[in-house]
């Protein structure tokens, strides 16, 4: 932790001119060594299966906040109508130790969003509600392979205030986060709180590019120890390039199947190659 603490106060605290490529790299490397050392899959940030990188959490943003010592702070626009609570939310991320402001981050969340208006109802209340105030949805159960229908009444918006501004806040930490430590390259945003149709048609991808409806089961595939041992080799390949490191190549394998915990670790240690020669300087300068 002392390693991160010196990464912040050099990088992290800024107070004028333009910093220097090594301090560019140590703050890479430290993002990336909490990410690894500390943060855990659906606790901190989740992978969704048809996308390149993992999904930053709100728990995933706190930590990389405390490893920083990176204060959060919010400003609040009500932009409510008489039917429809909306927050606009502005989180600005301040350095603990010098105070210096580090980046701001814009979050939004609407009591009209698909997820917040509507809700379950028993059918004597939905025959009750006025027509305009009521829906009968239809959808698809893939784990059951079966089509249902739910009846569903419009929430009251001023039940969900606090939920809605709770979600904005949340919303713009993350995005502060990202623009504060530069992880934009680890973690995308936003991806977590859509709903799941919609988030599936975005993510999955026909033939040509495209987004397409699926249909069928998306569990990933294990990952078998023979087909594990095969790209291992590929893996250490783009990473002795410089393509990915370890945790580019982890976040490309969690869309595609799901590796076991041994797996993962041993992903994780994978570690760029030092070419012979140069290895052989390295220990004839510290014999010298």
């Amino acid at each position: 932790m002392n390693a991160i603490t010196t990464v912040e106060n050099r990088a992290l605290a800024q107070t004028g001119g333009r910093m220097a490529v090594s301090e560019v790299i140590a703050h890479v490397s430290a993002v990336q060594e909490v990410m690894q050392a500390v943060m855990k899959k659906d606790i901190h940030y989740g992978v969704i299966p048809g996308t390149d990188k993992p999904t930053l959490l709100k728990q995933g943003a706190e930590v990389l906040c405390m490893a920083f010592r990176v204060a959060d702070s919010y400003q609040v626009e009500d932009l409510s109508t008489a039917d429809t609570v909306r927050y606009r939310v502005t989180c600005i991320g301040t350095h603990q130790m010098s105070g210096v402001v580090l980046g701001t981050g814009m979050g939004e969340a609407s009591s009209g969003e698909e997820k917040y208006k509507w809700r379950k109802a028993w059918e004597p209340e939905y025959n009750e509600t006025p027509a305009n105030l009521r829906r009968k949805k239809s959808g698809y159960n893939k784990q059951k392979r079966e089509h249902y229908s739910t009846f569903q009444v419009r929430t009251e918006p001023a039940d969900l205030a606090n939920t809605i501004l709770k979600m904005a806040n949340k919303r713009a930490k993350i995005a502060m986060t990202i623009n504060v430590t530069a992880c934009g390259d680890m973690f995308s945003q936003d991806l977590e709180d859509m709903d799941a149709a919609l988030r599936d048609h975005l993510t999955r991808k026909g033939d040509d590019g495209a987004p397409e409806h699926v249909t069928q089961e998306t569990t990933l595939p294990p990952y078998t120890d023979e087909e594990f041992a095969r790209n291992l080799v590929i893996w250490q390949r783009v990473i002795d390039s410089g393509k990915k490191d370890a945790a580019g190549v982890l976040a490309t394998v969690l869309t595609v199947a799901a590796p076991t915990e041994a797996q993962i670790e041993t992903i994780r240690a994978l570690v760029k190659a030092v070419p012979v020669q140069q290895a052989t300087e390295g220990a004839s300068d510290a014999n010298a």
